[in-house]
C-alpha cells in the first residue's frame, strides 16, 4: 500500500508543483517547467507527447491534461518502463492558480485512463521505485508539511489500468487487470476519509504456485486517512473474490522497519455456495441455480509487522459439514462433503506458516473418496504429508461438475496412499527423503494428450508406492490397431507430477500388435471425440517428458507397408531422443539388426542408424523399401539372398520415413542370385541385344559390391564380376531419380567374336592365337527404365580381324615361326600390355619371361547389382554357340 501512494504522491507532486506556478508563468510552456521540475527531483526519465492548459472550455474551471505520460527507470533497472499514463488530467477552479502556496489548494477531479505501473523488487533487494532525489525528496516534504497543504477532491477515476508487482526475492508475483477504481474524499495534514469503490481481476504466485488465477476482486471500502501517522483504517468493509462476500475491519500502518497490520475478515453468509463462489468462475460456471445444503465458514485474523525478516502471524480457518451441491443442468449431484482446513503462522517467521487440511472427504453416487494434507514450511522447503483413501469414477466427475475438458472422461480410479516427502527430496532425486505407501489402480480409462493422435485405452493399470520406487505391475492398453502391455519401475512419480522433473524409469513393454502408424495419424475408426491434437504434416515428436529406458517385445510392428516380426531390443530415450540399442526384426525372410538413434528435438526429425541386413529376400526387399530402391533399383530383378551392411543418416518426413534427398552413408552388399528376370529390365535386355556373345542367364551368381551416396547420387565403386571366361568391370554413378552414368568393360576372348574371326584363328592353328581377348567397353546413360546403352565393338572385332589376316599371310608365304610369333607378338602385347587400335585395345597374357603365357585379369572390386535384362531366346543362343565354336 505504502508503494503505490508512493508512486502515486510522486506523479501528484509534480503537476501540483506546476499547477501552483501557473499564476507566475501563464506565458510560459509548460511542458518545459514540468520537465525541469523532473529533473531536479527525480533519479529517473520521465516523458510525455504534450501538455496543454485549457481555461476556456473547462470554464469556470482550469483544465491540465497530459498525453502518453511515461517514466522510465535509470540503472540498475535501465530503460524499464515504471509508469505509462494515456492520459492524466486535472481539474480545479481557475481562482485556485492564483493561490498563495500557504492556502489549501482544491482540485475538483482527477483522472487517469490506461495507467499501467510496475512495483520491482531485484535479486539484490534494489526496487525501482526509489527514484526521488534524495536532497530535493526532503525539501518537498518539509515544504509540505510547513504549509498545512491538503487536497479537497470531489472526484477521482484510474480506469481501465493495470498492476505489477515482481519480487525477485520470494519469486511473488501479483498482477492486476482491468483496475477500475474511483474514489473521493478530503486530503489534509491531519485527518482525512477516502470513499472508494474498486474492481480488478488478481492473479498471484508465490514460488511459482498460482493461488489466485485471473480471480475478480470487488472492494467498497470507506477508509480513515491519517496522513501524519501513515495510518490507514478500514471502517465500513464489504468485498468480494469472486462471488464469495466478505467483511473486515482494521488496519495498515507504515512504521519504521514496515508495515503494522491488524485485520479480521469473515463472510457473512455460512452458505456452501460461499465456497463455490471462492473457484475461479472459469471453472465454477454460474453458480446463481445451484442447490446446495449445509454450511462453510471462512475467517481469519492478520496482525503483525510485514518487514524483511517477518509476516504477520495468521489464524485463517474454513469449515464445510455434511455439504452438498447440484447444478441443475448436471444429472449427478456431490454429497457428503467435510472440509475442515487452517492457515497458520504463529511466530511470524514466514518459514513456520503451514496448511493444515484435516478433512476433504466427498461422495459421488456411492463413490466415497476421503483425504487429508499436512503441509510446514510454505514459503521454504515444503514438508508434505498426505493420505489419498478412496474409489472415483472418472466418468460422473463431468456428470457432477461442469469442468470442460476435451473428451469425455471415464474409468475407475482406486487408491489407498500415503506420501511423506519434501520438495528439496524432489527436485535433487533424493528418493531415500520419499516415503511412499499404498496402491494405485485404473481401470476402463481413455486417455488423450497432445503428444499423441490417437486415444488410448487403459484397460487395466496397476501402481504399487514403496520409498523410493514405484512399480508398474501390470499396464494394458489398447489405441488404434495397436495393443500394449507393460510392467517396470518408476523413479521419480512426484517429481513428474508436482514439479517440472522427466518421467523416469525402466520399462518392459509387450506387444502383439503394434502399429506406428497409430501414434503418426489419425485413427479413422476411432469415433469422433477421440480427438486428433497434432495438425495434419506434423511429424510424430517423441515426448520431451520422458527419460527413460525400454525394453520392447512386439510380435507384428506395422510400419509403412512393411510387417516386422519378432521385434525385440531396447531404446533409451532422453530429451526428445530415442537411441536404438541392439534392435533385430525378421523380415523378408531374413533378419534385420537396427542400431543408432533418432531425434525429434528440431524442427523436422533426424536420424543415425547402423542397419545389418541378414538372408534378405531380394526380389521382395527391393521392391518394398523405398531406400533399397533407391540405393539399387534394379536389384529388383533378381531372385535370391542379400547380405548387407548400411550406415546410414538424414532427415526423416511426416510419415517417419527417410527423406532420400537428405540421406548420406555408405553400403557393403553381398548378392546371393539363384536367377535372373531379365525380362523386367530394360537396362540388361539392352546390353543383351547390343552384344550377341552375352547370355546373362549364366551370370556369375554371388557379388559382392560397396557404394557411397550423399545429396541423392549413389556412387559405385569399380568391380568384377564373371560370365562363362569373360571378366566384367563395372563402375559409375547414378541418382536418386533413376538417371545413370556406368562403364561395363568386358574382356572378351577372340572365340566369342564372331565366325569370321573363329575362321582366321582356325586357319592361323596355333595356340597361342586362341589366347588372344580383348575389352569391349558398353557406356550406359539414361535411365534405368530408359537406358541409352554404346559399345565399341564393332570396331574392335574390324581390328583384330585385320591383325588376324596379316597373321595368316605371313604363314601363308612361309615366313617362319620366328616372323609368326612377332607378328602374334603384335596382337598378344609383345613387350608391352596393350596395342591400341582405334578405340579398341587388345589384352593378352604377358611377361618379361614369356609374353605369351598369360592374359591380364581385370580389376577384382566388388558390387554386381546393375545386371538384368531380357533374355534371348535359347534358339538364338544355343545358334550363336554353334557360331562361335
Amino acid at each position: 500500500m505504502k508503494k503505490i501512494f508512493k508512486i502515486i504522491g510522486i506523479i501528484l507532486l509534480i503537476f501540483v508543483a506546476t499547477l501552483i506556478a501557473i499564476p507566475f508563468v501563464l506565458e510560459s510552456k509548460i511542458d518545459t517547467i514540468v520537465q525541469n521540475y523532473a529533473d531536479e527531483n527525480l533519479d529517473a526519465d520521465l516523458s510525455f507527447d504534450d501538455i496543454s492548459l485549457s481555461l476556456i472550455s473547462s470554464f469556470p474551471k482550469a483544465e491540465v491534461s497530459v498525453e502518453n505520460l511515461k517514466i522510465t527507470n535509470r540503472a540498475p533497472f535501465k530503460d524499464e518502463t515504471l509508469a505509462t499514463a494515456k492520459s492524466l488530467s486535472f481539474e480545479i477552479p481557475i481562482g485556485q492558480l492564483f493561490k498563495g502556496t500557504e492556502e489549501p489548494l482544491t482540485v475538483n477531479e482527477i483522472i487517469a485512463d490506461e495507467m499501467l505501473l510496475t512495483i520491482k523488487t531485484n535479486k539484490n533487494g534494489t526496487t525501482n521505485y526509489d527514484i526521488v532525489k534524495e536532497k530535493e525528496s526532503t525539501t518537498v516534504a518539509s515544504d509540505t508539511t510547513s504549509t498545512g497543504f491538503s487536497f479537497d477532491i470531489e472526484n477521482y477515476e484510474i480506469n481501465n489500468s493495470a498492476f505489477t508487482y515482481i519480487d525477485e526475492q520470494t519469486d511473488t508475483n501479483i498482477y492486476a487487470t482491468e483496475i477500475n477504481h474511483t474514489g473521493k474524499g478530503i486530503f489534509s495534514g491531519e485527518l482525512s476519509e477516502l470513499d472508494t469503490n474498486t474492481e480488478a481481476k488478481i492473479t498471484m504466485s508465490i514460488d511459482s504456485v498460482e493461488y489466485l488465477t485471473n480471480n475478480i476482486i470487488k472492494l467498497d471500502a470507506l477508509i480513515d486517512l491519517d496522513l501524519e501517522q501513515e495510518k490507514y483504517t478500514f471502517k465500513e468493509n464489504r468485498g468480494f473474490i469472486n462471488a464469495l462476500p466478505l467483511e473486515f475491519q482494521g488496519y495498515v500502518q507504515n512504521v519504521e522497519g514496515g508495515q503494522q497490520i491488524d485485520i479480521s475478515f469473515k463472510n457473512p453468509e455460512s452458505s456452501f455456495k460461499s465456497f463455490l463462489a471462492v473457484i475461479p468462475e472459469t471453472y465454477s460456471k454460474n453458480i446463481e441455480n445451484v442447490n446446495t445444503t449445509g454450511n462453510f465458514t471462512v475467517n481469519g485474523i492478520i496482525k503483525g509487522l510485514i518487514s524483511e525478516e517477518t509476516i504477520p502471524t495468521l489464524d485463517i480457518n474454513m469449515r464445510s459439514n455434511n455439504a452438498s451441491f447440484k447444478y441443475p443442468d448436471l444429472p449427478k449431484s456431490v454429497t457428503n462433503i467435510m472440509i475442515d482446513a487452517s492457515v497458520k503462522n504463529t511466530s511470524g517467521n514466514a518459514d513456520d506458516t503451514y496448511l493444515d487440511i484435516n478433512t476433504f472427504d466427498f461422495k459421488i453416487d456411492q463413490d466415497v473418496f476421503k483425504s487429508e494434507a499436512h503441509i510446514k514450511n510454505l514459503t521454504g522447503n515444503m514438508l508434505v504429508n498426505a493420505n489419498l483413501d478412496g474409489v472415483l469414477n472418472l466418468a460422473n466427475v463431468t456428470k457432477a461438475y461442469p469442468i470442460d475438458i476435451e473428451n469425455q472422461l471415464s474409468g475407475i480410479l482406486k487408491g489407498k496412499l500415503n506420501t511423506s516427502f519434501d520438495m528439496d527430496a524432489i527436485e535433487t532425486n533424493a528418493y531415500q527423503r520419499i516415503k511412499n505407501n499404498g496402491s494405485v489402480s485404473i481401470t476402463d480409462f481413455i486417455f488423450s494428450s497432445e503428444d499423441i493422435v490417437n486415444p488410448i485405452q487403459i484397460n487395466k493399470a496397476e501402481l504399487t508406492f514403496k520409498p523410493g520406487t514405484v512399480s508398474l505391475n501390470s499396464f494394458d492398453a489398447l489405441t488404434g490397431k495397436s495393443d500394449l502391455s507393460a510392467t517396470g519401475t518408476i523413479n521419480n512419480l512426484l517429481g513428474f507430477l508436482l514439479s517440472d522433473k522427466k518421467l523416469q524409469g525402466n520399462f518392459n513393454v509387450n506387444s502383439n500388435t503394434f502399429a506406428i502408424s497409430d501414434f503418426m495419424v489419425e485413427d479413422e475408426t476411432a469415433s469422433e471425440t477421440s480427438n486428433k491434437t497434432t495438425s495434419d504434416g506434423e511429424s510424430l515428436k517423441i515426448p520431451e517428458f520422458l527419460d527413460c529406458t525400454i525394453t520392447a517385445n512386439a510380435n507384428t510392428v506395422i510400419y509403412d507397408n512393411l510387417n516386422l516380426k519378432n521385434v525385440k531390443g531396447q531404446m533409451r530415450i532422453k530429451d526428445q531422443n530415442a537411441n536404438l540399442i541392439n534392435m533385430t526384426t525378421d523380415l523378408f525372410n531374413g533378419q534385420l539388426g537396427i542400431s543408432g538413434n533418432v531425434s525429434t528435438k528440431e524442427a523436422k526429425p533426424k536420424f543415425d542408424m547402423k542397419l545389418a541386413m541378414q538372408q534378405f529376400d531380394i526380389s521382395q526387399s527391393f521392391r518394398d523399401l523405398e531406400m533399397l530402391k533407391a540405393l539399387a533399383p534394379i536389384a529388383k530383378v533378381l531372385q535370391g539372398k542379400l547380405n548387407s551392411t548400411i550406415d546410414i543418416s538424414g532427415f526423416l518426413d511426416e510419415n517417419f520415413s527417410p527423406d532420400l534427398s537428405t540421406i548420406s552413408g555408405n553400403a557393403l552388399a553381398e548378392i546371393l542370385t539363384s536367377n535372373i528376370d531379365v525380362s523386367k529390365s530394360p537396362l540388361l535386355a539392352g546390353l543383351d541385344n547390343k552384344l550377341d556373345f552375352l547370355d546373362l542367364q549364366n551370370l556369375q551368381k554371388n557379388i559382392a559390391t560397396k557404394l557411397n551416396f550423399e545429396n541423392g547420387l549413389v556412387s559405385v565403386k569399380p568391380f568384377t564380376i564373371n560370365y562363362k571366361d569373360i571378366p566384367i568391370e563395372v563402375s559409375g554413378t547414378h541418382t536418386f531419380s533413376n538417371n545413370l552414368q556406368y562403364d561395363v568393360v568386358f574382356q572378351v576372348p577372340a572365340k566369342y567374336l564372331g565366325s569370321e574371326v573363329n575362321r582366321l584363328i582356325g586357319k592361323i592353328n596355333d595356340p597361342e592365337v586362341n589366347k588372344i581377348s580383348i575389352p569391349v567397353t558398353a557406356n550406359i546413360n539414361g535411365s534405368f527404365s530408359s537406358p541409352n546403352i554404346s559399345t565399341d565393338l564393332t570396331s574392335g572385332v574390324s581390328n583384330l580381324t585385320k591383325q588376324l589376316i596379316e597373321i595368316e599371310k605371313q604363314k601363308l608365304i612361309g615366313k617362319g615361326k620366328d616372323k609368326i610369333n612377332d607378328l602374334l607378338g603384335g596382337v598378344l602385347g609383345g613387350n608391352s600390355n596393350t596395342t591400341k587400335t582405334d578405340s579398341t585395345t587388345v589384352k593378352t597374357d604377358s611377361s618379361k619371361t614369356d609374353p605369351k603365357d598369360k592374359i591380364k585379369e581385370g580389376v577384382k572390386d566388388a558390387i554386381g547389382d546393375l545386371f538384368g535384362g531380357k533374355k534371348k531366346s535359347k534358339d538364338k543362343k544355343a545358334q550363336d554357340s554353334t557360331k562361335n565354336n
